[in-house]
């Protein structure tokens, strides 16, 4: 929930950066110049898949870091396999459970914060958005192999250091305060995540000078960053 313990134990910087500006937005609303701003504090969780329209989504410069878009280059050709980092937490099938929440849900929860801070004018106010529910590394694999019918190859590999076994968000709060509520499911995420990734399989841009080629069974090249 928004209120568990944060702060503690934190085990990378980008983790470290969110919690520090937390902390700051907290300072500036205890302050007496804080007293007349507004501020509402977003903790997303996994944002994921792209606009219906094919036409928006997320092109990750070299490697994606994120699950979804490797997945999905996975899927297009133009990476051999995906890499899952261990396959013995105790979760239903072993691999790490996260909460992925839609793109666009999130654009709309940002909206929904918006009039919420429109209506309140004063005030530091945190919220959740995710989707409230948890999906393995395996799960999102499979839902992705049905949305695009096509092979998805993986290799386990260790644990990496740091990593949970199963993290999602408690969006309570943020159904009953602003009126908010993901509603896009795992597979309208991978639809939407295909679509976009089936029509520009190298991003938005030409491909980099340099980058390894392969062609899928279409013999449409394809190019990772």
């Amino acid at each position: 929930t928004e209120e568990s313990p944060v702060g503690r134990g934190i085990s990378n910087p980008y983790g470290k950066t969110k919690f520090m500006i937390e902390e700051v937005l907290k300072d500036i609303a205890a302050s007496p110049a804080g007293k007349s701003l507004g501020m509402v504090t977003l903790r997303y969780f996994n944002p994921v898949g792209a606009h219906e329209s094919g036409r928006i989504g997320e092109d990750p410069n070299g490697p994606p870091n994120n699950l979804m878009p490797y997945i999905s280059q996975v899927a297009v050709g133009c990476r051999e396999y995906l890499t899952v980092f261990g396959n013995d937490y105790p979760t239903p099938d072993g691999t790490g459970v996260r909460d992925y929440i839609h793109v666009v849900d999130l654009a709309e929860g940002h909206l929904a914060a918006l009039r919420y801070l429109d209506e309140k004018q004063t005030g530091h106010f945190t919220f959740n958005l995710g989707s409230g529910k948890g999906y393995s590394v395996l799960e999102m694999v499979a839902a992705m192999r049905e949305a695009s019918s096509m092979p998805i190859d993986y290799k386990i590999a260790a644990r990496r250091p740091g990593d949970l076994a199963c993290v999602y968000a408690d969006t309570l709060k943020a159904q009953e305060e602003l009126g908010w509520k993901a509603h896009l499911d795992l597979n309208r995420i991978c639809a939407d995540e295909w679509r976009w990734r089936r029509n520009n399989p190298n991003g938005y841009g030409p491909p980099p000078a340099g980058a390894a080629q392969e062609k899928n069974n279409n013999n449409e090249n394809k190019t990772c960053g």
